[in-house]
């Protein structure tokens, strides 16, 4: 699974206890079954007493990374999701819902894909 920049980055947010625990529990919900949901887009989360607080980080690799997709496209628009495991069933779950029905829009992947800065990218979501 690629997107060790991402989890660097939810570190480096202070959202974490401990990143390697939080690696872990990326690395078992991967291992449950792909987060690459097609589209070039890939939301690996994971749910543990390593997180401090809900944190989503986002990334643009736009060589693409081979996820595992259902639809066999590399992602290139990762959403990586730090829930602390006591509130991992609504904010989890929330979060997948809304970032999955903004992602099935064509113009706004693509504005996501055309960001190129934070600002961009934040002025999109």
């Amino acid at each position: 699974m690629g997107g060790s920049f991402l989890y660097s980055t939810i570190d480096r947010s202070g959202a974490l206890h401990d990143k390697e625990v939080y690696k872990q529990s990326l690395y078992h919900r991967e291992m449950e079954g792909s987060t690459g949901i097609g589209f070039g887009i890939a939301i690996p989360h994971g749910k543990s007493n390593a997180v401090k607080q809900t944190f989503v980080a986002f990334g643009v690799k736009r060589s693409g990374i081979d996820w595992d997709s259902l639809d066999g496209e590399k992602a290139q628009l990762i959403f990586m999701i730090a829930v602390p495991e006591e509130q991992a069933g609504n904010e989890h779950l929330k979060i997948l819902q809304l970032l999955s029905r903004k992602l099935m829009d064509d113009e706004f992947r693509g504005r996501l894909l055309q960001a190129k800065t934070k600002e961009e990218v934040m002025q999109q979501v």
